[in-house]
């Protein structure tokens, strides 16, 4: 499963704030790739990926809103929803 499909994040605090919108939509094959694409669409995001290949630790993703990921080597399906969140959220 080697292939570019489009998913939607939606931005929440810190995020949201930095790029001026709710959600962005994005190709992208992994959670990685994800993450690239927001980076390279809101540059006031850039860091979201720590060197060590790991979200940043300000920052939380959530699957659908069911499930917190954190594999960024995770393959995405079209038309998931990712919910990029300021881990500071609700604290």
């Amino acid at each position: 499963m080697d292939h570019w499909v489009e998913v939607t994040v939606e931005l929440y605090g810190i995020a949201r704030l930095r790029a001026g919108v709710a959600e962005v939509t994005v190709r992208a094959r992994t959670v990685a790739d994800m993450l690239g694409a927001v980076e390279r669409t809101f540059p006031a995001l850039t860091g979201l990926v720590q060197p060590s290949g790991k979200l940043a630790p300000q920052y939380l993703l959530s699957l659908d809103g069911q499930e917190f990921e954190s594999d960024l080597k995770r393959h995405l399906n079209e038309g998931e929803r990712l919910l990029l969140l300021g881990a500071d959220v609700g604290g």
